[in-house]
């Protein structure tokens, strides 16, 4: 089938719409029609080569849509399901998998790299030539082809929108807090960037009764955001990762047990862990470039028991966790619907880069049915 999509030819370039051929589903793999797509700095990490990805591709990994036809074996999902689509699929049976960490797939991470799907192939191309997917889902699209265990259903009367949030930006952010860092009622948390996947964060530990709740960022604006959304406090970037966590242990009474570092900056990781009081930990969420260090005070560590906690993903099992979050979002528990701050068309998709950069969107939505 013809679909018109979002394509990077090469690092550095402009994302054109133009159409491709997408080839029907093989075993173990699902078309959906795309109805929304989110606009995450993931993407834009591959246009500006953070991350290296194999060109030309089609970006996106925040998507949500409708099943319209499934390859042979398929058992999760039936035409007509809504779903919303996971980047990280799991293979079930490498040891990551056999440990319960799904999301350290060592079968689906080589993979993902190849620019193919679950078997290193594509399903994408142009005149005979292959198009390559991004992160397995290319939700940059009118439809895509995707592995089975990309697919989790979703209640019919979820918002596409907010479904294509969950599979990234929200799963990190919630996960983040629910299954890294298991933060309690009663424990101090610090949100440092306060974007998509920070907010995300930060109603997830409103949602269990952390107390306080404090938002950290370089822009007033989006300091105030947060507190609309119900942060206890507010501490401005204060030029140092040094006096930044001093300024956090000082409203947060001495020091957070969780820090969430969500920016992918290593100064900002530095504060994170700066900020925490004994037996507290920094959960670093933000991807940092691949050349980037962190130096950390050696003796905290083991004097105070500070730890430094990575988290992909949220550390989650999108097949449990997005409907565990979807139905706090439906219960009013987690107003996710207000991330969600412009709408606009696939043809504006450069737009909704250049919102996302500037920091006037909190969360940028494509809707793929205009």
């Amino acid at each position: 089938m013809k679909v018109r999509a979002a394509v990077l030819e090469r690092t550095g370039a402009s994302l054109e719409v133009v159409s491709l051929d997408l080839a029907p589903p093989g075993p173990a793999e699902v078309l959906v029609r795309l109805e929304a797509s989110g606009v995450c700095h993931s993407d834009f990490n591959a246009v500006d080569g953070t991350a290296e990805t194999r060109c030309p591709a089609v970006l996106g990994h925040e998507g949500a849509g409708v099943v319209e036809a499934i390859g042979p074996g398929v058992t999760r999902v039936v035409v007509g399901d809504h779903v919303a689509l996971s980047w990280a699929p799991s293979c079930g049976m490498c040891g990551e998998c056999l440990r319960d960490l799904p999301q350290l797939c060592s079968t689906a991470w080589p993979a993902m790299e190849t620019g193919g799907l679950m078997d290193g192939t594509t399903r994408l191309s142009r005149d005979g030539e292959p198009v390559f997917h991004y992160s397995f889902l290319s939700t940059f699209a009118e439809a895509c082809v995707v592995p089975e265990k990309s697919c989790v259903p979703i209640p019919k009367d979820v918002p596409f929108d907010v479904a294509g949030l969950v599979g990234c930006a929200v799963t990190t952010g919630v996960g983040a807090v629910w299954r890294t860092a298991g933060v309690r009622p009663g424990d101090r948390v610090a949100i440092i960037g306060c974007g998509g996947v920070g907010l995300s964060a930060l109603m997830a530990a409103l949602a269990v009764g952390a107390e306080p709740v404090i938002a950290v960022d370089a822009a007033p604006a989006k300091l105030e955001t947060a507190r609309s959304f119900g942060a206890s406090e507010g501490v401005l970037w204060a030029g140092s990762a040094e006096a930044t966590a001093e300024a956090i242990r000082e409203v947060s009474g001495g020091g957070v047990d969780y820090a969430i570092e969500a920016t992918g900056r290593p100064e900002a990781m530095a504060a994170a862990f700066l900020a925490t009081r004994a037996r507290g930990a920094a959960v670093l969420i933000g991807i940092p470039r691949a050349d980037a260090t962190l130096t950390l005070p050696a003796l905290s560590i083991p004097r105070m028991e500070r730890r430094v906690l990575g988290s992909i993903y949220g550390s989650s099992r999108p097949e449990r966790d997005f409907g565990t979050t979807l139905a706090l979002y439906r219960s009013g528990r987690l107003p996710l619907d207000r991330l969600v701050s412009h709408r606009l068309s696939l043809d504006e998709v450069g737009r909704g880069f250049e919102l996302m950069r500037s920091g006037d969107a909190l969360r940028v939505v494509l809707d793929l049915n205009t």
